[in-house]
């Protein structure tokens, strides 16, 4: 067992199951290399993901939402290219899923491909914080 685990086990911490999912699935989505990505902060509410992706079409790009679960995918359509012979090879041409689990509230803002970049905006909307009183009623 490994210390997260350990931490979610605790009696005072009800309903986090789904919350030690997420982490595992992250902790194996790091583990990936391919494509290279930076995430930065820009400012108290927005963090922009850049994704290297060149050599790759917009219409070969995904970017979609389900969940808390942001999934990047590039797919190449190698069909109906020339073959062509490569002296050297050093620009990936393979596709890939790249994902990242997302803090509750943030909202992708958009998407943009610029110069073989794949920036994807991500924002957090101020919230209202409200206080609700439960009643508490007699047997």
């Amino acid at each position: 067992m490994t210390a997260r685990t350990l931490l979610f086990d605790s009696p005072f911490l009800l309903g986090f199951d789904h919350t030690r999912a997420l982490i595992d699935r992250a902790a194996k989505a790091a583990a990936e290399s391919y494509p290279p990505y930076n995430v930065e902060q820009l400012g108290e509410a927005a963090v922009r993901i850049t994704l290297a992706v060149a050599g790759f079409t917009p219409e070969e790009l995904s970017v979609t939402v389900e969940g808390r679960q942001l999934t990047i995918t590039g797919k190449r359509d190698d069909a109906g290219r020339d073959p062509q012979a490569f002296l050297h090879r050093g620009i990936a041409a393979r596709g890939f899923v790249r994902s990242f689990v997302l803090a509750d509230g943030l909202e992708i803002a958009g998407a943009r491909l610029e110069h073989g970049l794949l920036h994807v905006e991500l924002v957090r909307p101020e919230q209202e914080r409200s206080v609700r009183r439960i009643p508490i009623t007699t047997g």
